[in-house]
């Protein structure tokens, strides 16, 4: 009877906490397009971390940064997106599921994301690269160095 009543009350405050996958919040958007490790901002919130408001938002294009500004270290990752490779991770090449909606919509599969080395970093850091369209192509990329929370398009 006891553990009976202990599973009723742990699976109610599961739910609770969990939201019950209903209201289409936490687990819908990771249904719908990232991992958690790539969905630092909730739904509901935009970037700066100001409550959005209901229904659809319009959201302004990113800000524009040229090659030149980049670290060299970003310089280096674009001319390895455009040689194929080799890559200096595993993770390098893997599907961007832009479930933020920071980057322009496309198709799932358009986006793939790269790792842009960090100097003095353990581990890959929070820098990347996220380009668009057919790989080895660098026309439709973003910069972001807070691990997917902000981007900046890579312009020609």
């Amino acid at each position: 009877m006891k553990r009976a009543w202990a599973f009723s009350c742990i699976l109610a405050l599961n739910a609770i906490l969990g939201g019950c996958g209903k209201d289409g919040s936490q687990n819908a958007a990771q249904e719908s397009g990232a991992s958690a490790s790539q969905a630092p901002v909730q739904l509901g919130q935009s970037a700066s971390g100001t409550a959005a408001a209901s229904g659809a938002q319009e959201r302004s294009a990113p800000a524009a940064v040229t090659k030149a500004q980049l670290p060299g270290e970003a310089t280096e990752t674009l001319r390895l997106i455009k040689a194929g490779g080799p890559f200096p991770f595993g993770e390098d090449g893997v599907l961007f599921r832009n479930s933020a909606a920071l980057l322009p919509q496309h198709p799932r599969g358009y986006y793939h994301a790269y790792t842009v080395r960090t100097p003095g970093s353990a581990d890959r850091g929070q820098r990347r690269i996220v380009c668009g369209g057919p790989r080895r192509q660098i026309s439709d990329c973003y910069y972001t160095d807070d691990y997917y929370a902000s981007f900046k398009r890579i312009a020609e």
